[in-house]
């Protein structure tokens, strides 16, 4: 009996759309399978595309979940790009919390709108002392 043998094709990362490594992120990121069940359901060869892949198309900061040989130093311009993600990450958090202090206090006749602007400030001012 002959075995048959799936033959492997190498790929290069312009092989993948734009769109294919979308998905592939977008399920990683919801929590749909991981990093390294992406790379079998896929066939993707390489150990560490998946990460890369998420690093720079992502939402998270994947950098801690490299393997610690992929592990680089970030270019100035990569650190910059993750800060701004970071940053608008908070920037969201933020509007979202003062949202819904603002409909606390209109529905509740509360004033958390004022005690949250008061205590962001002390923070701010403790932080430059």
């Amino acid at each position: 009996m002959e075995h048959a043998r799936e033959q492997r094709v190498k790929r290069t990362q312009r092989d993948y759309s734009f769109a294919f490594k979308m998905m592939v992120v977008h399920e990683v990121e919801k929590g749909q399978i991981t990093y390294k069940q992406a790379q079998a359901k896929y066939g993707i060869q390489g150990r560490s595309t998946v990460l890369v892949w998420l690093r720079k198309h992502g939402q998270q900061d994947w950098t801690s979940n490299m393997p610690t040989s992929s592990k680089r130093q970030l270019t100035s311009q990569q650190r910059i790009r993750q800060l701004e993600k970071q940053l608008a990450a908070e920037k969201l958090k933020t509007e979202f919390i003062q949202d819904v202090i603002y409909h606390i206090d209109k529905e509740c006749g509360t004033d958390l709108g004022k005690k949250y602007t008061e205590h962001v400030s002390k923070i701010g001012k403790a932080k430059e002392d």
